[in-house]
């Protein structure tokens, strides 16, 4: 287990917010979801993965936890075949769970994709505050090897990919993958299924710049897409609709409340009411997620 692996689960267990740290203190265990053509879903401890499987060869979108790499190596061996390994992997974003294999694909001989800010925050020490977290700088082996600024098209196993970044989100390096030809799209961390997200003020992550990307997402979908999000179970366009109007709905309710002269802790105490109390027993509790609004305004 790596440093930032290891801190990612302290400091989840600390803040009671730990379902995926406890998750990734399991035995590793990957599942695996059949979507459509080439495309299996594969969750593990940490972001959720999409494999691509076919006459190409594979690539992975994110790719968890490091202690992870065991089962991982096993489920694609079972779709792909006993010795074979992703040549590609594209980054959604830079944060372990969702970077902590680079290394061991990339010594397996996968290039790495991702966006510049990915490279840039991953070969230089971060601080996530929110989570009380330093995090050293990655191995030069588990860098993206190609970078982006704005897009990325790739064509793979029958489907063209647009790899799509969207600023001041999650973080500032967030990728979307839509896949067109199976209408399929893999959201990151722009989507925490049916749970508050957690929004990386420290690493250029807003609020506002989250709301407006998951609002961009959504118009490019339609009934037949198949989300993918970063964490969570797989969903649909009413999914991510429902979560776009938890988003708007609460931050207006705590922006109204500070206004009104309330602080922070007043509108903890207060909370967002019965509608919205099951959306924080996931990775962000309702008073991490009135924080992280408040800090963002």
């Amino acid at each position: 287990m790596n440093r930032l692996t290891s801190l990612v689960i302290a400091a989840s267990l600390a803040l009671g917010i730990g379902a995926v740290g406890a998750r990734a203190q399991q035995a590793p265990k990957v599942e695996v979801q059949a979507l459509r053509g080439s495309l299996h879903l594969l969750q593990g401890g940490g972001g959720n993965v999409v494999a691509s499987v076919g006459f190409d060869g594979i690539l992975l979108i994110d790719d968890d936890y490091p202690q992870y790499a065991p089962a991982y190596e096993e489920a694609i061996a079972k779709l792909a075949g006993a010795g074979l390994a992703p040549g590609f992997v594209v980054n959604t974003h830079w944060h372990g769970d969702h970077t902590g294999n680079n290394e061991y694909w990339g010594n397996r001989g996968a290039i790495i994709f991702g966006h510049n800010n990915v490279r840039k925050r991953m070969s230089s020490g971060q601080r996530i505050e929110a989570l009380d977290m330093q995090v050293e700088p990655s191995p030069a082996m588990a860098l993206p090897m190609v970078t982006y600024g704005d897009s990325l098209a790739l064509h793979f196993n029958g489907n063209d990919i647009e790899v799509q970044h969207y600023p001041a989100g999650h973080t500032d390096g967030d990728s979307v993958i839509y896949y067109a030809q199976d209408n399929v799209v893999h959201t990151g961390d722009l989507f925490f299924r049916d749970a508050f997200p957690f929004i990386d003020l420290s690493s250029g992550g807003s609020v506002a710049g989250y709301i407006a990307n998951v609002e961009a997402v959504l118009a490019r979908l339609d009934d037949d897409t198949l989300v993918v999000p970063g964490h969570g179970a797989l969903a649909g366009k009413a999914d991510l609709q429902r979560f776009l109007d938890m988003l708007k709905q609460t931050t207006a309710s705590i922006h109204g409340a500070l206004d009104a002269g309330k602080s922070v802790d007043q509108v903890i105490a207060a909370g967002l009411g019965e509608q919205w109390r099951s959306w924080g027993t996931g990775f962000i509790d309702e008073a991490a997620w009135i924080r992280t609004v408040a800090a963002g305004r």
